[in-house]
């Protein structure tokens, strides 16, 4: 059954054990039996067992983890690269994230067997991969606080980003209203004409938390599954239109910028982690395939389709709208019913999923709190805590009301760290005492700073770009 409390231990909320508090996939597709006792892995036992996911089952969850707004976001990311080098950065960087996905089951394989332990979390393969270091083991409990942490910005970034998105998109569709047509070719400038200026996107933010802090009261997300699946079908049929829409008004010749300003690749930087960043469902749904030994193939699979779709949107979408691309690609359609519809629906995908995204740092957050209140007042302060949280998402999109910003910043800040930086060092603890070769360990430490460079880079760029487009406003 689906975990919607956690066993909270001495170490407090932060640092709750992430098996009892894991991820969208573990609440819309838990496993039929509960974990077993621990036992080595000799055999690449997991938790699924036999009703563990399929093949197919395992990949459809991994593309719906890597896939979502950050993948609309990929055309101004190409337009802050370049037409040539976004789409080779694009590609470089799906190959590393693969990679260091590659190499966070490497290390849980080995430390969940060394551990006796049926499975690891991400944070647990941290902790105990510092174990393996002398000079770490005292502090190995910092690993996994560290990793529940970035776990927690992260995830609560993407509710800011969709707050965003949401305001963004159904603001438009309002203020075009009035001239949207069933044609959708009257319109040739390829760009939604704003013509009856309705309220600030900040206001449409305030008129969607009373609906979302409902949304986030829904006791087990087992309840929202129907939506969800309504959700991913929807979100779908609206990728095939924006492609279709993207690939037949493609201008030529195209006279786009092959290199963009190396100002702006930190942008990118951002916004293209930001949308790889899915290394937090790898470990959960590897622990409930059904045949483990396969993961890596669906990761491969995976991933490359993953990459794919990046690339060619991002490609295309710039190719198609230019300099006027804006921070989602939704933002660029006509104003025609067809593609109004089209956000609607992909804003109606949205909403469902931030009850998903938001689940995992209540879950980490609110559970410990709760537990030291009495009875009568447990409900009331979890139901308290959750639209606190709510309300601080919130009040972070409306401070930062700026779609790429929003995903260029969490994408550098917390996403370099789970994605590119964390891995590479964990399989240097993991193994140190294996000798590891030095072209291994040279490989990994360049991973890491490549990861790091970008957090301070595109940070520092994401910072600075809100200040001076608020000045700006102001």
């Amino acid at each position: 059954m689906a975990r919607t409390t956690l066993d909270i231990n001495s170490d407090g909320p932060m640092f709750s054990d992430l098996n009892q508090s894991p991820t969208e996939e573990d609440a819309l597709f838990p496993p039929t039996i509960p974990p077993g006792p621990s036992r080595p892995q000799s055999h690449y036992e997991r938790i699924g067992g036999r009703t563990g996911t399929s093949f197919f089952q395992t990949l459809i969850h991994l593309l719906k983890g890597n896939i979502g707004t950050g993948l609309l976001g990929l055309p101004l990311a190409v337009k802050n690269a370049g037409l040539v080098l976004g789409p080779i950065s694009l590609l470089c960087m799906g190959v590393i994230a693969l990679h260091c996905m590659v190499l966070l089951v490497k290390c849980s394989h080995h430390l969940s067997a060394k551990m006796n332990k049926p499975s690891l979390t991400y944070g647990e393969a941290v902790q105990y991969g510092m174990e393996n270091v002398v000079w770490l083991r005292r502090h190995s409990h910092w690993g996994k606080r560290t990793v529940n942490l970035f776990l927690i910005i992260t995830q609560l970034g993407f509710c800011c980003a969709y707050f965003v998105f949401l305001s963004d998109n159904v603001k438009q569709v309002v203020e075009a209203s009035n001239a949207t047509t069933f044609d959708c070719y009257v319109n040739q400038t390829n760009q939604t004409q704003i013509l009856v200026p309705s309220f600030d996107t900040r206001l449409y933010m305030l008129c969607f938390l009373p609906a979302i802090i409902l949304l986030v009261f829904t006791p087990n997300l087992k309840y929202l599954a129907p939506f969800s699946l309504l959700a991913n079908l929807v979100m779908s049929a609206s990728l095939v239109l924006i492609y279709f829409y993207s690939l037949k008004n493609i201008k030529y010749p195209i006279d786009l910028p092959k290199v963009g300003r190396a100002k702006d690749y930190p942008l990118f930087f951002g916004m293209a982690i930001f949308a790889f960043e899915g290394i937090g469902v790898v470990l959960p749904l590897e622990n409930k395939m059904h045949r483990p030994q396969s993961f890596n193939l669906v990761l491969y699979l995976g991933m490359g389709i993953v990459t794919f779709l990046y690339i060619s949107l991002g490609t295309i979408g710039y190719m198609c709208f230019g300099n006027d691309i804006a921070g989602s690609i939704t933002l660029n359609l006509p104003n025609c019913w067809t593609y109004q519809v089209v956000k609607l629906l992909y804003s109606f995908g949205i909403f469902i999923t931030f009850a998903l995204q938001f689940y995992v740092p209540a879950e980490i957050l609110i559970p410990a709190v709760v537990a030291r209140v009495e009875e009568r007042w447990k409900m009331a302060v979890d139901l308290l805590l959750r639209s606190a949280l709510v309300i601080f998402t919130c009040a972070l999109a409306i401070l930062v009301p700026e779609l790429d910003l929003v995903i260029s910043l969490v994408g550098s800040f917390s996403s370099s760290f789970l994605a590119l930086i964390f891995p590479p060092l964990l399989q240097i603890a993991t193994f140190h005492t294996e000798r590891l070769s030095p072209w291994v360990t040279t490989k990994n430490l360049i991973i890491s700073a490549v990861g790091f460079i970008g957090f301070l880079a595109g940070t520092y760029i994401a910072i600075e770009e809100i200040v001076n487009r608020n000045g700006h406003k102001q």
